[in-house]
């Protein structure tokens, strides 16, 4: 395979993945919020490394309010 090609074959891997992240955050964001509860609640446990809980705190979402005008969507405001 020619370097070149390769190249190419990178950048075009590189924009579908940015892509479909961007897919998935606009169109599932509570989907990609317990994704990225689920990858950061094993990294932030009592006994890991610093780093490895620093990465597990980069990684989890900001926390979110929850009260009785909640109807589960992300715009945190009371709902119609």
């Amino acid at each position: 395979m020619d370097a070149g090609l390769f190249a190419q074959y990178v950048v075009i891997a590189i924009a579908v993945l940015v892509s479909a992240v961007v897919v998935a955050r606009k169109q599932f964001p509570s989907g990609v919020r317990r994704l990225r509860i689920a990858c950061a609640l094993p990294l932030v446990r009592d006994g890991r490394p610093r780093w490895m809980r620093e990465l597990g705190k980069r990684i989890a979402p900001a926390p979110r309010a929850g009260g009785p005008n909640c109807d589960g969507c992300d715009n945190c405001g009371p709902s119609d």
